[in-house]
Order: C-alpha cells, then structure tokens, then sequence
C-alpha cells in the first residue's frame, strides 16, 4: 500500500464521515495527546510510566469516599458519622420510623460504651415513642443564663438542644436561613458562629451572637472591637445572649482566612469588613490578654446591652481554668455559661494536625474543667454547655451526666437539612449545598423543605432524650448523675462515670 492510497482512503473517510466517526476522531486524538502530556510533559511518576490509564488511579482516590460509604463500609464503620447514625438523623428529620430492628448491632462490650441504668419505677404516666410522633417537649434549661449574675436580660433556654456555632461565609445562605426557620419551629436558639449576624439568621429564632478574635460585626475601621458596632449590630436583632470565642475543638490556637474572592457583598456586610479582601481572623483576642481583663471584657459586654454573656473554649493547658475559677469565686464575676467544645468537634476546613491532635476530646475536656469548678464549689454560678458529636439521645444523656446544662450540635443539624458527609466543606463544591458559597449548589437547600426536616430531628432527638430520662426515673436530664450511666472498662468490666471522672455533679434544681 503507497502514500497515494492511503491518502485516498483518509480523503475519503473525511468526505463521508458521520458525526460518530468524528467523534471517535476526536476521542483518539485527546487520548494521544493525553499520552503525550503524560509520557514527555508530566511530573507525576505514576503518569510518566503509565500514560492515560494511570488516570484511574486517581479517579479511584477521588471516588473512594463515596465507594465506602455506599458500597464497602459496614453500618458503624464510618467516621465521623457511620451509616447508623446518619439513618436515624435522616429518618427523624424525614419524620419517617427511626426506629431499628432485631436488636442492637454495636459492640455493647467495647471499651467506652455507655449503659444508661433504667429504673424499676419509671417517671410519669406517659409513654414517650422517642420518635418526632411524639407531642412536641421543648425541655427548657434547668439553669437561666445570666441569672447568677444579676444580668438585666437574663434569660432560660426554652430546649436543652440547640444549633451550635456555624458563620454565614461556611454554610450558604440556604442552609443558614433553613437552620433559623427550623430552630425557629423547634423552639431552639442558633449560635450565629464568629462570621457575624447575617439576615439569614432573622427568620423568627433566638440568636446567640458569637464574638471572635476578628470581631466581626462588632469592629471599628481597624478591626479592633467597637462596644458601638455590637450595639448598633444586635439592635432590634433576637440576641438572647453573647458568646466570647476563645478557641474551637477542630482548629484551636488558629486563626483563619476567608479568601477575598469569597468575600461577597453580603458577607462583608455581616463581618463589617471589605468586599472582595482577604478576612483574616488572628490567633487570639486583642481586646483582652489575661484572666482579669477577659473578665473585665465580658463584665463591660454584659453592662452596655445587658444580655448574659459567656465563653466557648476547646481544653489544652488547664492553668488558664484554675486562674478562671479562683478569679470568679473571689471577684463573683465573669462568664455567665461555658461551652466546652470536644477536639472531636468538625469545621469547614482545618489542618490535618490540628484537627487530629490538638485539644482535647470532650469527655476528658469537659470533665477536666468542671472538677476543678467543682472544688472551688462554683459551678451552680455558671451553666454549661457541652458540643462536640453530642447531637444523638445517648451521647446527650451522658454529657448531661457529667454535668451539662445544654448540648450545642453542628454536623447532626446539617445532616438533618441535606448533608451527606461527603466531606467537602473546605473546596466549597459540596454536592447537597449546605457548606459552599456556589449559588448553584445552593439551590439544592430548599429553605421550606429543609427547615421542616431541622424542626422535625431536634424534635425527635427531645422525644428521645425524654423518654430515656423518664425510663431512668428522672423528670429532667439535669437530673442525671455519673452514677446513673457505667461505661465498658475492660473484658467483662463496667465503672460509673463517677468512678472513671472521679465526681457527680452538683445538683441542679429543676422546677417545672
């Protein structure tokens, strides 16, 4: 065969060629230079020795998340969040059965494992399903915020579950407004997280306004703290109460960095910061250094709006909690709640160290800093909030247990609303449009679908807490104590939460 024929032949196939033909031109061609990139231009190893089929392997890394999670993984596998616990979220949100068959599947004898103790006689004549059938139990607070110290505004949380702290900037504004209109439902309260007060956390429920080391939405041209912008941000707003951001359990002692493309108009409104510029949060607080002048701070806060105020911290070094206890027993003064945040906590986006290492998981944080609030006999002075994992009816219980006032959720709320753990919060391409600023994305939140889904889950969550609590002989979870729950402590071996913590609360009064 000479040239001449082959040129022929190609000139023919040109003439006559269907839109297939082209198409399967086009496909070898891409995938010849593909080679060629991959052979001669690459810096990739696998690439270099392998041309275009070593592109599987990458695909296979990035599709793996999701073959676990649909196809490979057993039901309590997964992490954070195994297939278990997001069905019983989905179910309760859906309003669907939440309940499960044929008995339990869990390690019941595993290390850790937490065995609430019923009693004989229950509480009360009503059976509770634990399910969102049951007749709405707001269950307030047993503790009113800012009552111990004399706040103008003091004021009792009407559920003891609510929405921790998730900034407009993180979640899109979808998924902000469908948590506020579902906190809103539930009777709830929404932490507004240190991204600001936005309009989308103004559809009917009580706010919590967090203040962080950026001081966002309460800062003057230099970004230092203005009591006046606090004023004029909160004005007319339904802020319940104000909380001082010291750290967070999956980034804590970091600062962060909202990078001036995603930096809207609407988010630089709520920051009061700069469309279009860098949003940099610092390491720590400028408005005060130490103990005293943090107290100080929270004192001057609480005196100029008259809300209660108090602190949200992840646990490290515990000098900082003994000074704070020593200081507010002899001043009576200071914070009026704590949140303890667990290392086990989430976030949209954190280094992998600071999210593994750094800060202590919840129960040993929580535990280590009410004991030492305890033996300064202070602890009824302030209520304590718990977060971290702690969205489901027996991890609640057991905060409860060690001494929790209120249980903060972030990650359950957003699984309620649509999440599906898909893990990309920190490229802003999440696929259910809840942690992404993509207005396209955004869209798959439907504000009237989804707030009904968040109303529905605390609901049942509530229904469920409840009817443990009343199977275990209590009106209340304030009632709890470390001895009424034993976790696995070894082959066959069960201890009391007193006997792992080495305490029980101190009894909180609960009235009806």
């Amino acid at each position: 065969m000479n040239f001449e024929t082959i040129w022929t032949a190609a000139r023919e196939w040109f003439v006559n060629a269907d839109v297939w033909g082209w198409a399967g031109l086009a496909l070898v061609g891409a995938v010849l230079g593909l080679a060629v990139r991959d052979r001669f231009f690459s810096t990739d190893n696998i690439l270099r020795n392998v041309p275009v089929v070593g592109h599987l392997r990458y695909l296979l890394i990035e599709l793996g998340p999701e073959l676990r999670q649909y196809i490979v993984a057993g039901n309590r596998e997964e992490a954070p969040f195994n297939r278990e616990e997001r069905d019983w979220i989905y179910r309760s949100a859906r309003g669907e059965n939440n309940t499960f068959g044929f008995g339990t599947d869990d390690q019941v004898y595993g290390v850790g494992y937490p065995i609430i103790k019923h009693a004989v006689f229950p509480h009360g004549d009503v059976a509770h399903s634990g399910t969102s059938k049951d007749k709405a139990a707001p269950i307030p607070s047993a503790k009113v915020l800012g009552e111990a110290h004399g706040r103008k505004l003091a004021w009792r949380p009407p559920s003891i579950v609510n929405i921790s702290a998730m900034s407009f900037g993180s979640l899109g504004q979808n998924a902000v407004e469908s948590l506020n209109r579902g906190a809103a439902m539930a009777g709830c309260y929404h932490n507004t997280g240190e991204g600001g007060l936005s309009p989308h956390h103004r559809h009917g429920a009580d706010v919590i306004y967090q203040v962080g080391t950026g001081y966002f939405g309460c800062r003057d041209a230099e970004g230092r703290f203005s009591i006046d912008a606090l004023q004029r941000t909160i004005d007319g707003a339904p802020v319940r109460g104000i909380e001082i951001k010291l750290s967070q359990g999956a980034k804590p002692g970091k600062g962060g960095i909202l990078p001036g493309r995603k930096v809207t108009a609407e988010i630089a409104a709520a920051r009061g910061v700069r469309e279009g510029q860098d949003c940099i949060s610092p390491n720590s607080h400028s408005a005060f250094k130490d103990v005293p002048s943090m107290v100080r701070f929270i004192e001057s806060v609480a005196a100029a709006t008259g809300l209660p105020v108090g602190v949200k911290s992840a646990i490290g070094h515990l000098s900082f909690w003994e000074e704070l206890a020593a200081h507010m027993k002899s001043s009576k003064k200071g914070p009026d709640w704590i949140t303890i945040d667990g290392g086990e906590g989430g976030t949209g986006a954190a280094p992998l160290t600071f999210a593994d290492h750094v800060s202590l998981p919840f129960k040993v944080g929580f535990t280590r800093v009410y004991r030492i609030f305890l033996d300064h006999r202070i602890t009824e002075r302030v209520a304590w909030i718990g977060s971290g994992k702690l969205g489901f009816p027996d991890r609640a219980i057991v905060g409860f247990a060690l001494g929790c006032d209120l249980i903060n959720m972030a990650r359950e709320p957003m699984l309620s609303i649509g999440c599906i753990q898909a893990q990309k919060c920190h490229t802003d391409h999440c696929p259910a449009g809840v942690a992404t600023q993509n207005k396209r994305l955004q869209r798959g939140v439907d504000p009237d679908v989804a707030s009904i889904r968040y109303a529905r889950f605390a609901e049942s969550l509530r229904a469920e807490i409840l009817a443990v609590t009343h199977a275990a002989g209590y009106e209340h979870p304030s009632q709890f104590t470390a001895r009424d729950i034993e976790v696995g402590a070894g082959p066959g071996t069960f201890k009391t939460l007193e006997e792992v913590y080495g305490y029980t609360p101190a009894k909180v009064e609960y009235a009806a």
